[in-house]
């Protein structure tokens, strides 16, 4: 079977051409991709993390699954309240239940047709021999070595002077994975891994491990020239790219769309969320009530030079996936965990202490999630998309989507510059390509012809796989 795929770092395209070589599909491809990206480019991903994604199996409909970690149910809110206004950013505070290993199970569910020992197989070999630094890696730890110093883990790990990258400790732990999932919630893994997230100064705990499922959903949809744009509904910001795609006024639809995310994106399960406002792309009267006066100024943390990785796979048959995992900011909330060797994100900084807020934080509830990945079907035609780009996810997909549908340079399109927000001013991209702009990730079907494209500012690759014959994007 001939399988598409992108991804930001060349080993991770040659983890899934091993599995696609194995008799997988795209979702195998795919799948394969991420496990490697986690040990390859920790300042960006881990298996401590969290996964969003979008799966279309042949002739199916799409699914979003959204495996996103929550608060600790013994979360001292009171305390986080009394030191601050905000959310801290790094530290133990911000760490959520990591989501990304039961994502790769719900995604497997789809249609995978390997098993997660012979999927993991490529990242286990990465992380016992070590890969080099990658230009990306080594930009994240000049902009992050303060906090990478003050951690003995990340120090450990990142600062040792040599040439590669080794992780045997993180090699087990994968291979505990493979044999079974499950033991990251509910086994040993899962326990040792709360006891050293106690050592750290985390209030999760094995139980909270414990009481994470992946939630499998319809996604949100958007119909335009004919095009079913498909993506995650709350605590995810895809409506927020839906309020801004096709917009004829891009920049001026961003603006307005991205104070409703602010004022109104939380967790639907811990509260009410107005999802229809949120497609709307306006600011709704009834913030002013919600948040006691103008809506304020999004908040704007240290700027990261990585934080999430996109995985995107479609195959002959139809099959798709848009994959992201992620850490938030570069190397999450910095700390590592030496017994596990698991890098922990930060998620947790993007809730509020307000309690009127939809996106406040509550024992169990899931912080408001910047993940946005989308994919678009036209009759035969499947379009997987996805980046890197913090909160500007949205607007960085919007300047790109249309687009992905009809050129067949798909790689031009990733080169071409792109606008970000940076606080309430607006970026446009120098000829110097920025991590900033985001690293998108694009596979396609079209006419049964399979293409695919990596981004230049990572360093991935795209490629077709397996059987050759008809296909385009090698």
């Amino acid at each position: 079977m001939a399988v598409a795929v992108a991804a930001p770092h060349t080993a991770a395209v040659r983890a899934a051409r091993s599995a696609v070589a194995g008799g997988g599909n795209a979702f195998d491809a795919a799948l394969a991709a991420a496990g490697a990206l986690t040990v390859v480019y920790p300042h960006q991903c881990s298996v401590g993390g969290d996964l969003v994604a979008i799966v279309r199996p042949a002739g199916g409909a799409p699914r979003a699954v959204l495996s996103i970690g929550a608060a600790a149910a013994n979360a001292d809110i009171d305390r986080l309240r009394a030191a601050g206004g905000e959310m801290p950013f790094g530290g133990p505070d911000p760490i959520t239940v990591p989501g990304v290993v039961a994502g790769w199970a719900a995604v497997a569910g789809f249609g995978a047709r390997l098993p997660l020992t012979e999927l993991l197989a490529p990242a286990i070999g990465l992380a016992e021999e070590g890969v080099p630094f990658s230009p990306g890696l080594r930009r994240a730890i000049a902009e992050r070595a303060d906090a990478i110093r003050a951690d003995p883990g990340l120090s450990g790990l990142l600062l040792r002077g040599d040439d590669r990258l080794v992780q045997p400790v993180l090699a087990g732990t994968l291979a505990e994975i493979a044999a079974d999932w499950r033991v990251f919630y509910e086994g040993d893994l899962g326990r040792r891994l709360a006891d050293g997230l106690r050592r750290l100064g985390s209030p999760l705990v094995a139980a909270d491990l414990a009481a994470h499922r992946a939630e499998v959903v319809a996604p949100l949809t958007r119909v335009v020239d004919g095009v079913t744009w498909h993506a995650a509904p709350p605590p995810v910001q895809g409506p927020t790219f839906l309020a801004v795609l096709g917009a004829g006024d891009l920049l001026g639809a961003s603006r307005r769309a991205r104070r409703t995310r602010d004022a109104l994106l939380g967790d639907p399960r811990t509260g009410p969320v107005d999802l229809e406002e949120l497609l709307g792309g306006d600011a709704p009267p009834a913030s002013e009530g919600l948040l006691g006066g103008e809506v304020p100024p999004a908040k704007e943390g240290p700027r990261p030079g990585g934080d999430t990785v996109a995985v995107t796979a479609v195959d002959g048959d139809g099959n798709a996936v848009t994959l992201i995992q992620s850490l938030f900011e570069s190397f999450g909330s910095g700390l590592l965990d030496p017994g596990t060797g698991i890098v922990l994100h930060n998620r947790g900084a993007s809730f509020s202490l307000d309690p009127r807020h939809p996106g406040r934080i509550a024992p169990g509830s899931r912080p408001p999630h910047t993940l946005c990945p989308t994919m678009a079907v036209a009759g035969d035609t499947v379009v997987a998309l996805g980046c890197m780009g913090g909160r500007n996810q949205p607007w960085i997909l919007a300047q790109v989507a249309g687009a992905a549908l009809e050129w067949d340079d798909l790689a031009g399109l990733l080169a071409r510059p792109r606008w970000v927000f940076d606080g309430e001013d607006v970026l446009a991209e120098p000829a110097e390509l920025h991590d900033r702009a985001g690293h998108v990730q694009v596979c396609r079907l079209r006419d049964g012809v399979l293409a695919a494209a990596s981004d230049p500012r990572a360093d991935g690759a795209a490629a077709v796989c397996g059987d050759a014959s008809g296909v385009s994007g090698e």
